[in-house]
């Protein structure tokens, strides 16, 4: 091999290893890119993942009804047949017949 092919051959290498060290550099800036996206997107999804498992929660009786759990035993109290109104408390009520008074305070205003 002459001198000249040698160092033909030598700027060629380094051609080639300045190519793939920009080849690398570029695909590390790229990976460097995906990874910070990856850990914003498994942020973000473990977020939701809380969210949607707060969300999916079965409703408690009192989230349903609107009730505390005071005025949800005195309904029950009610729907067995006695009055829980202030006037006929304690007093079963005639063939189950509805009562205004106690009607108010089981579903009345609540504060």
């Amino acid at each position: 091999m002459k001198k000249k092919e040698i160092i033909d051959s030598i700027v060629e290498v380094e051609k080639s290893t300045e190519a793939t060290l920009q080849t690398i550099s570029t695909l590390k800036e790229e990976i460097v890119k995906l990874l910070e996206e990856n850990h914003t997107l498994q942020m973000e999804n473990t977020h939701l993942r809380e969210r949607l498992s707060k969300e999916t929660q079965p409703l408690t009786e009192e989230e349903t009804s609107g009730l505390t759990k005071s005025r949800l035993n005195l309904e029950n109290i009610y729907e067995d047949g006695f009055h829980v109104c202030n006037i006929f408390y304690g007093q079963r009520r005639v063939e189950d017949e509805p009562c205004a008074f106690c009607l108010e305070v089981i579903y009345g205003e609540r504060k």
